[in-house]
């Protein structure tokens, strides 16, 4: 495989660009689709910008849209947010060794500019890269960042211009997390876990007549998962629930792959 060396001449800002752009193409038709749903559920286009500045989280963005059109009291809906944002603390901590050197108001910036996606290209960078800088890490942090918000905001102009079915929205959010829990399969405990929390959250759905059910079922799963995994890899590694599935977006998959070829 033949590798583009890299320009000295060029401004950093641009071969970091470069690094990011592929990221930047593909936000703009999920946030475009994101600007619309925003938009059907009450968001209008400067809260639709506002909320993708400071939320950035696809995965967060879709779930506001989707408990706002079923009216879920705003309790829910932060419980929801934290628990699903809650996987960014063990994200960061793997890019943490990258950024000794750095400051407390860097360390901070680039915390709050991190979502999976750029984490992804930051973290292949920086396993592959040794050249790779924390500032070109916050740098492609930023243009997608930008990517993002821009998209969602054109998308919300377009939701204002078209009359939206909220059955639609119903059923593009639930395509969107089926696809997204597909993308995060990485053995069959996995598959399992998944099993059990969408049989809970349908149990406590119904008892709690509340969405509610849903930040209740999300705790006794994610407990659930987490001790029998554990009891798996330290009684019973060789269990079939920790045979591995392969996954086509997985970052791990993709870290190996660029690292086998160089």
């Amino acid at each position: 495989m033949i590798k583009q060396v890299p320009n000295p001449n060029e401004p950093k800002w641009r071969s970091t660009l470069s690094v990011a752009m592929p990221l930047n193409l593909s936000y703009i038709p999920i946030g475009l689709a994101c600007g619309v749903l925003l938009h059907a559920a009450g968001f209008n286009t400067i809260l639709t910008g506002l909320v993708s500045i400071f939320i950035f989280s696809g995965g967060a963005q879709f779930m506001i849209a989707s408990m706002l059109t079923i009216n879920a009291p705003l309790l829910s809906i932060v419980l929801m947010l934290f628990f699903l944002e809650l996987r960014y603390a063990l994200l960061g901590s793997s890019l943490s060794k990258y950024l000794i050197g750095t400051s407390e108001r860097f360390k901070l910036i680039f915390a709050v500019s991190m979502n999976d996606e750029n984490y992804a290209v930051n973290y292949l960078k920086f396993a592959t890269d040794k050249k790779w800088t924390p500032r070109e890490a916050l740098m492609v942090e930023h243009y997608s960042l930008l990517f993002w918000t821009v998209s969602n905001i054109i998308g919300s102009l377009v939701g204002s211009a078209l009359k939206i079915d909220l059955t639609v929205v119903h059923f593009a959010l639930t395509a969107l997390f089926l696809y997204m829990i597909i993308m995060q399969v990485k053995n069959r405990l996995t598959i399992f876990i998944g099993l059990i929390a969408a049989v809970l959250a349908v149990f406590f759905l119904v008892l709690t007549k509340s969405t509610l059910g849903l930040v209740i079922s999300t705790l006794i799963s994610s407990f659930i998962g987490f001790a029998l995994e554990h009891y798996l890899r330290n009684k019973k590694p060789g269990s079939h629930l920790l045979y591995k599935v392969s996954s086509p977006g997985s970052k791990e998959a993709a870290v190996e792959e660029e690292s086998d070829e160089n």
